[in-house]
């Protein structure tokens, strides 16, 4: 995958990306940091055509992303959207997984083993019938990212995929997306756990990657994270405070 001097505006004129350029490659783990208003969720909208560039473009195996060929390159995309209500519309659970496995043209069998698969890394057995109008916000956060896993992408997008996820859950998830055979672009405001499960990190800053590198390197660069308005050090100091105890 690899943005190549994207700028986006948004309708009242303001610049969301600025002529950002960014390459990731074949199965890396990529985390996104940054403060709100920072880019980010602009940018993973980007990686299978939601948003189209202004200018610069978007390549997903060296396919420029563009409106004509966007439902080619969403079968090789999938994102999981901060707000799952944004991806669950069918009458039960196992439905929603199984939607889009059908719509790629799998089999009923295939899509059966898909949406087993599926229940069974978001620990959500037994919960195939279940409305997911019925269901907790955490618990439709683990359907919503089951509905991108069953469609074995070769790129995934997370889009704060541990927020609000009690800490035994965000554990799995960090297990769950070391071990995926894909690409990961992975933007989060949970810093920790973003480090956990990513090989770089990239520190958006008004539109632009104001720094990239493996990811422990970039969370111990303490002045480019106040720069931008994220330095989470002081959580250390409260581990210091709670061991000295």
């Amino acid at each position: 995958m690899e943005a190549d001097r994207l700028v986006y505006r948004y309708a009242d004129g303001r610049v969301a990306l600025d002529g950002l350029s960014l390459r990731v490659e074949p199965g890396e783990r990529l985390g996104i940091i940054g403060a709100s208003g920072a880019g980010k969720s602009t940018f993973l909208l980007h990686l299978n055509g939601v948003l189209l560039p202004y200018s610069g473009v978007m390549k997903i195996d060296n396919e420029p992303v563009r409106r004509d060929n966007a439902m080619r390159i969403r079968s090789r995309v999938g994102i999981v959207f901060q707000n799952p209500d944004d991806q669950l519309f069918t009458p039960t659970v196992e439905e929603d997984i199984a939607f889009g496995p059908l719509n790629l043209g799998c089999s009923p069998e295939e899509t059966r083993a898909r949406v087993h698969t599926a229940l069974a890394q978001m620990r959500l057995d037994g919960m195939e019938k279940r409305s997911t109008h019925e269901l907790s916000f955490g618990e439709k956060r683990r359907v919503a990212l089951a509905t991108v896993l069953a469609m074995q992408p070769s790129v995934i997008g997370f889009d704060e995929p541990f927020a609000n996820l009690d800490p035994g859950m965000v554990e799995q998830v960090v297990d769950l997306i070391r071990s995926l055979p894909a690409t990961v672009i992975l933007i989060s405001q949970e810093i920790l756990p973003a480090l956990a499960c990513t090989d770089r990190v990239a520190v958006f800053h008004h539109g632009k990657v104001a720094g990239i590198g493996p990811s422990f390197e970039i969370a111990r660069d303490q002045a480019l994270l106040r720069q931008c308005g994220i330095d989470f050090h002081f959580y250390g100091r409260i581990w210091d405070r709670i061991a000295a105890r």
